[in-house]
């Protein structure tokens, strides 16, 4: 692998961590979920390093980025991750996102599709099957009732942070089909990241402010596809024992996004980039395989 190399840049009013592999045209951006950061791309980092530049930050309120207790709507979190591709020198990205950061992949593509050169989405539906998808299942609306628990204030801390996080290994552990990807030595990295000042109740304020972010998206007819319509060439990766989004809420992806390849791992739960890393990165080159450094052996 490249060498991994951390910075620090000033974008939307935060100072945002980000580590760095590799260099040159074009740029992959990696965008992690609830609660991770960064070292959840370790792996891929290294895969794409020899052939791209590639940026895994730390979002908003994550690890070594600022956590304000403002800017918690997916419309600021969209505008942080535009102005980091700008600060970084790049006019487009290729977008890698998995759970919320597929979430926000999915934003950036439906609003601002001039930035978003390709769109790899792991283990988050898009917004419209989400939402569908929750309201009509039963068993998924079951399967989300932890956004409710993650309301409360105070109490979600207090119970998350207890027992040095103990909860956080179950919640890893639980959501995972292929547990010995994460090791003590691999959960102790995720507690110490959110056990920083701020850190979990900046993480909780995504959830708190996802009734305002879906209502920032053209929803107001969830069935007009064209409002919500993704035109460039996107990938699904989806870990098939995912406990917590089920592999329902990707059917249907194709009625908004045209040129769709979508991959389902038998064998990973909802970490599918950590559980799976050779397979996703497998995919991954596949399908980024005409953007590569031409100066590079061909993939």
């Amino acid at each position: 692998m490249r060498e991994l190399t951390h910075h620090e840049v000033h974008v939307n009013g935060i100072r945002m961590h980000y580590v760095q592999a590799g260099t040159g045209d074009p740029l992959v951006l990696l965008l992690h979920g609830f609660p991770e950061f960064w070292f959840s791309w370790r792996y891929q980092l290294a895969a794409l390093s020899p052939y791209f530049t590639v940026v895994a930050p730390d979002l908003r309120g994550y690890n070594d980025t600022d956590k304000p207790d403002w800017g918690y709507t997916v419309d600021v979190l969209s505008s942080d991750v535009c102005e980091l591709i700008r600060a970084l020198g790049y006019t487009q990205a290729i977008l890698v996102g998995h759970d919320w950061g597929g979430g926000l992949a999915w934003h950036l593509a439906i609003t601002a599709p001039e930035l978003v050169q390709r769109l790899v989405v792991l283990n988050m539906p898009h917004p419209a099957r989400f939402i569908q998808g929750t309201l009509t299942n039963p068993l998924q609306l079951a399967r989300s009732s932890y956004i409710g628990f993650f309301q409360l204030p105070f109490v979600a801390e207090l119970v998350i942070g207890a027992n040095n996080f103990a909860l956080l290994d179950q919640l890893f552990l639980n959501a995972a089909y292929n547990k010995a990807a994460f090791a003590p030595e691999v959960l102790q990295t995720y507690r110490t990241a959110l056990a920083k000042p701020g850190a979990l109740t900046a993480a909780l304020n995504w959830y708190r402010q996802l009734g305002r972010s879906l209502s920032s998206l053209p929803m107001s007819a969830p069935q007009n596809a064209a409002a919500l319509r993704v035109a460039v060439p996107t990938m699904l990766i989806w870990g098939e024992q995912d406990p917590i989004l089920s592999r329902e809420l990707s059917y249907g992806t194709e009625r908004y996004v045209p040129q769709l390849r979508t991959h389902y791992i038998r064998e990973s739960g909802h970490w599918v980039q950590q559980e799976q890393p050779e397979l996703v990165n497998r995919y991954l080159l596949d399908f980024l395989r005409d953007l590569a450094h031409a100066t590079h052996e061909p993939l």
